[in-house]
């Protein structure tokens, strides 16, 4: 690995980087908490499911 090298390819990588838009980044966030939201909620259905379980 040579360092002079992965510098190059970072400094060329950080050139085409575009920042994005607004309409991209709302469409990110929505994916993004929409990810969580789905996650938290298997979590919860589980717990609840094992609770009712062990008190049932």
């Amino acid at each position: 690995m040579n360092p002079k090298q992965t510098i190059r390819n970072m400094v060329n990588t950080m050139k085409l980087a575009k920042k994005s838009d607004k309409d991209d980044y709302m469409q990110h966030l929505r994916l993004v908490l929409l990810g969580i939201g789905t996650v938290g909620a298997i979590g919860f259905i589980i717990q609840f499911v094992f609770s009712v379980m062990t008190f049932g």
